[in-house]
């Protein structure tokens, strides 16, 4: 499970990135849900688009934060809620498209 935590912090620094932050070296997950929150906070987003990325946004970062509260004491819990913070990330960078 170690393995598959680093991947998911990699890709979810990754995400930061691609919104506009930056990521230290080695970041925590409780890290990554603020810098992803402030990034989001930042967005320049017409009216019309605003809601649905910023939402979606939003529910990456709550999943984070469950995650980052739980620390190493549910693993696989843990590892879901990294997962759905991926998921959510995505759909708002796919709202950005349309």
């Amino acid at each position: 499970m170690a393995g598959a935590r680093g991947r998911l912090v990699v890709r979810l620094g990754d995400a930061v990135v691609r919104w506009g932050g930056q990521v230290p070296e080695d970041p925590g997950i409780a890290e990554l849900a603020d810098l992803l929150e402030k990034t989001a906070g930042g967005l320049a987003l017409p009216d019309v688009v605003r809601c649905g990325p910023q939402v979606e946004l939003a529910r990456a970062v709550d999943h984070l934060r469950a995650a980052a509260r739980l620390g190493g004491l549910l693993p696989a819990v843990t590892l879901w809620h990294m997962h759905s913070a991926v998921r959510w990330e995505q759909a708002a960078r796919d709202g950005l498209r349309n």
